[in-house]
């Protein structure tokens, strides 16, 4: 059964909304929704990569923390609730020097006042690269102000 109370959403969508964010300058674009999975790619490239040619760890914190963030905010209603990023931690695994990386976030615990998500993140032969724990703190809707263009 799927976990998701938002209704009316796709892929391309829920990455149209993340235009003209940080998220949009990585390339971060979600690419698949499960029923209770949701997952985001990234290109490893001059964006995304450091000094040394590999994948940033901060690409690869900030990719975890938009695609955790999104899950986190499927599973509440807006009109209520929002959920914010608490505390993210990862570990670096496996380096990557090109292509994409793909992040997935499966919910660990859906409370009332807190989420916790882990967000595995992969290479396409579905090798491990980093794996990260991110905490979301669920605030009322009345206490998020959001971004004006």
């Amino acid at each position: 059964m799927a976990i998701w109370k938002r209704s009316g959403f796709d892929a391309a969508s829920l990455t149209q909304l993340q235009a003209n964010t940080m998220s949009d300058g990585l390339g971060i674009e979600i690419v698949a929704i499960g029923e209770d999975t949701l997952t985001a790619r990234m290109p490893v490239d001059h964006r995304t990569i450091q000094p040394h040619g590999r994948l940033h760890g901060g690409a690869s914190v900030a990719l975890a923390e938009t695609v955790g963030s999104i899950a986190a905010n499927l599973v509440l209603d807006p009109a209520e609730s929002v959920g914010v990023g608490l505390e993210i931690n990862a570990n670096h695994v496996r380096p990557v020097s090109g292509g994409f990386v793909f992040a997935t976030a499966r919910a660990e615990s859906l409370g009332r006042t807190t989420q916790i998500w882990s967000i595995r993140i992969t290479d396409p032969a579905d090798r491990l690269v980093c794996i990260c724990r991110f905490t979301v703190a669920v605030i009322p809707a009345g206490q998020a102000k959001p971004v004006s263009a």
